[in-house]
């Protein structure tokens, strides 16, 4: 495993059985956020890095009971939360790395990713993993229930250039990797970037 690996499990691992507890207010910005994928009944999408899977309820309730909703984490403990509150019920767990998914090119359509970007070790060879697994024409929903400002002050810290969730970033970045940014929002409350695979 390697030591960014090591690092999130243990980032994670660590705060797993508050995680719900200390943000409980997040409910209806994932819900929102959900929404904005476009989703039909019977799709197929995956929550990358789906954590305690808080985003796994509002996916269901997008795609339905004929839909398919998968949640893959590389925190064992993070799954085990979403089991204790039952979330297992509105999705399959699964113990993965988004960097080297389980799944067959092209499967999905669409990917979840709640405030994956910042933890993934090589962003471009990461989302180009998540445009393998997503058809042409799918979406892509990177999203934090606060907007960057408002979580830099959380974390005691300044917004810097550098910010990978900074548009003149994320937009290239997003094209270098198969997807095309079709919307972008930071707001305090919530941060919110759609893409489309290309074809």
């Amino acid at each position: 495993m390697s030591d960014d690996h090591t690092h999130v499990q243990e980032f994670f691992g660590a705060r797993a059985a508050d995680w719900d507890a200390r943000f409980p207010d997040d409910g209806p910005a994932y819900a929102a956020a959900v929404s904005g994928l476009g989703l039909r009944e019977g799709d197929r999408v995956l929550d990358a890095g789906c954590g305690t899977g808080r985003a796994l309820p509002p996916l269901r309730a997008a795609v339905g009971p004929s839909g398919v909703v998968l949640g893959a984490d590389l925190t064992p403990a993070m799954l085990q939360a979403a089991v204790r509150a039952g979330r297992d019920r509105d999705g399959q767990l699964l113990l993965a790395d988004v960097a080297a998914l389980p799944l067959r090119a092209e499967s999905l359509d669409a990917v979840f990713g709640a405030g994956l970007i910042s933890h993934l070790p090589d962003p471009a060879e990461n989302l180009r993993e998540l445009a393998r697994v997503v058809r042409p024409g799918g979406t892509l929903a990177l999203f934090h229930p606060i907007g960057r400002a408002a979580l830099a002050a959380r974390q005691g810290r300044q917004i810097t250039p550098d910010d990978l969730r900074a548009e003149p970033n994320l937009r290239p970045l997003l094209a270098g990797s198969g997807w095309r940014m079709t919307s972008y929002v930071d707001e305090d409350i919530r941060f919110l970037a759609l893409a489309v695979r290309d074809a």
